[in-house]
C-alpha cells in the first residue's frame, strides 16, 4: 500500500474525524471508504456518459433498421 500526503482545511479534517470516531474507523480508513466510494461512482457516472455517447451515435441507423423491419412486416408477402 502506498502512502500520500494530503492537505485538508480545519473544519474538513474536523467532521471527518468526527465521522470516523462515529463510525469506529480510524481516520485513515475512513477517507479511505470515501475516496474508494468517490472512484466508484465517478467510474459509473463516466460508464454512463459513455453508454449514452454511443448510443447517440448509433440511433439514427438504429432507426433506419427499425423502419426497414417495420416494412418488411406490413409488405403483403411477408
Amino acid at each position: 500500500m502506498s502512502a500520500i500526503s494530503l492537505k485538508l482545511p480545519d473544519d474538513l479534517l474536523e467532521a471527518s474525524n468526527r465521522c470516523a470516531v462515529a463510525l469506529k474507523l480510524s481516520r485513515a480508513a475512513y477517507i479511505r471508504r470515501a475516496v474508494e466510494r468517490m472512484n466508484r461512482e465517478t467510474q459509473a457516472r463516466l460508464r454512463a456518459r459513455r453508454l449514452a455517447d454511443a448510443s447517440r451515435r448509433v440511433r439514427g441507423e438504429s432507426m433506419k433498421v427499425n423502419a426497414e423491419f417495420a416494412a418488411i412486416e406490413r409488405a403483403p408477402d411477408a
